[in-house]
């Protein structure tokens, strides 16, 4: 005979199928993509909420009657496009994602010409305006008198930035004497400067040509007065297509941290509209993650851009969206220093660097302002809402193992000699020689990331030759595990050479020969 369940009964059974069920969502929500996915427009739903009770309870809020527009400056570039996406095109609009979330209206002027868009900043024709933070100690103390900060990075140039050389230039060594054309005190000449030194070259070492723009630049390499020329996407297959047997020696896909792109605004403003502000920097890190993780969201932003570029197509478009990496508010929180973590590039490694590299040549009549009085972080790290994969910085790229032979036949497109003193017959590394490793060349290896680096040891001819090859290769291993070690590079990125005495250059007979043949050689290889 069956016997009936007691109330108690029924209500533990409740219990239990209450407590499955909660357990099985929260194994849903915390360890599937679906899930993950799920959790993240909850948090933006709740987010957007907030901004709206806030914009309803405070006086000095933007309300959805209040029609002031943020003005944004920009230039023909894909690396706004997070912002421009999320404002659903480029003109002032009601049906902009800043206006519907925030309340508030964005139009984008586009301001080419540098000059124009310096004198627009000053007037306050526009609010933000676009800088690069490697260029920017070369401006930073003209317009001391205006109190720029730098408030949020849109992105890293990855291809936008290219050096195109006619036939026979193959590695950045073989630029020696020739004539480059490059845009003065602009990006372009950021990156040559960085592609020389990584060479082992300086300025001095080539004759350059300047123009007053990177269109400029590529419209003298095509007339063929010039062997190479520092170009912006897409420019650079054009160039190619013009000059036969020209290619792209090195880009910014590689020398993946020496271009990036901030928006500055000025300080007064900033701190009288903070809440719009990093209303603004939220809306368009959404807009940078949406482009980021979806290919029909690019092609969105692509349209976007198209609309608003002259003479581009969406293909272009959609190209120039490739050619950099759209910055998340992880890569933001990275680049302000926020993360400690963090043992990349930040803007303030960038800025101070650049800063130094334009006194040394002659540019700076004084020191630039210090990066602390001309960033202000305060945006970013107050931005609590973003969180969630989509919203996490760039992972390091991937590199993976290869044979020692695979390594000895790659190309290297530059090549730095280092000059590291051991001890006879000793291959560790004294405090000195970690110094000048941290001095010549450390920068060199984070800036271009993406590439990997060959380290070559070098002995001269006393001594046998086994025993010079084998005491070579343990020195340039004692170089890569201290990079790994001290500064969490990628094991798998390196290549590991002995060369012994094989490679010469200079003069086994003499001592300074002898001194010259015992180095280091730092390659940057194509992958």
């Amino acid at each position: 005979m069956a016997r009936r369940l007691t109330a108690f009964s029924k209500l533990l059974i409740v219990v239990l199928i209450v407590a499955a069920v909660f357990f099985a969502v929260q194994y849903f929500l915390n360890n599937t993509d679906a899930g993950q996915n799920l959790k993240d427009q909850a948090e933006t739903t709740t987010t957007q909420t907030d901004s709206d009770r806030d914009r309803n309870t405070n006086s000095n809020s933007n309300s959805r009657n209040d029609d002031s527009v943020i003005k944004v400056g920009v230039v023909t570039w894909g690396g706004y496009a997070g912002g421009q996406y999320y404002n659903e095109g480029f003109k002032a609009n009601k049906n902009s994602r800043f206006y519907e979330d925030y309340g508030f209206q964005v139009e984008f002027k586009i301001l080419d010409d540098f000059e124009a868009s310096r004198a627009a900043f000053k007037n306050d024709d526009v609010n933000l305006l676009w800088a690069t933070v490697d260029a920017f100690p070369t401006e930073a103390g003209a317009l001391r008198a205006y109190d720029p900060v730098v408030v949020f990075q849109a992105d890293w140039s990855r291809g936008g930035d290219a050096i195109v050389a006619r036939r026979g230039i193959n590695k950045v060594s073989d630029l020696r004497g020739k004539t480059i054309a490059v845009a003065e005190l602009t990006p372009s000449h950021s990156f040559l400067i960085w592609l020389l030194e990584a060479g082992g070259m300086s300025s001095k070492d080539v004759n350059i040509k300047f123009q007053a723009s990177a269109i400029d630049a590529a419209e003298v390499f095509k007339s063929g007065s010039v062997d190479a020329a520092v170009v912006w996407s897409p420019d650079d297959e054009a160039c190619i297509k013009a000059v036969r047997g020209s290619r792209v020696l090195e880009s910014s896909r590689s020398a993946s941290n020496i271009i990036a792109d901030i928006f500055m605004a000025k300080k007064d403003w900033v701190e009288n509209n903070q809440t719009k502000v990093r209303q603004l920097y939220e809306g368009w890190m959404k807009g940078a993650s949406e482009i980021n993780a979806s290919d029909s969201n690019k092609r969105k932003a692509a349209k976007i851009l198209a609309e608003n570029f002259a003479g581009f197509t969406e293909e272009d478009t959609y190209k120039a969206i490739n050619n950099v990496r759209l910055t998340t508010h992880g890569d933001n929180m990275n680049f302000f220093g926020l993360n400690s973590d963090y043992d990349g590039v930040t803007g303030n490694s960038l800025y101070s660097r650049m800063a130094q590299v334009y006194k040394d040549l002659g540019y700076l009549e004084s020191n630039a302002p210090n990066w602390r009085l001309i960033s202000y972080p305060q945006i970013v790290e107050s931005t609590k809402s973003l969180v969630g994969r989509a919203h996490a910085a760039e992972k390091a790229k991937n590199f993976t193992k290869i044979t020692e032979t695979e390594g000895k036949g790659k190309e290297a497109i530059a090549t730095k000699e280092v000059s590291i003193s051991f001890r006879t017959g000793e291959f560790k590394l004294d405090e000195n020689s970690k110094y000048i490793i941290d001095k010549e060349f450390v920068e060199i290896a984070k800036a271009f990331a993406n590439k990997r680096i060959r380290i070559e040891g070098n002995t001269d001819n006393v001594g046998s030759r086994t025993s010079n090859v084998s005491l070579s290769k343990k020195r340039a291993e004692s170089v890569r595990d201290y990079l790994v070690r001290e500064h969490g590079m990628p094991f798998n990125r390196f290549i590991v050479i002995g060369n012994g005495p094989d490679k010469p250059v200079a003069d086994n007979n003499t001592d300074r020969g002898k001194a010259k043949n015992r180095r280091t050689d730092f390659e940057l290889v194509s992958d």
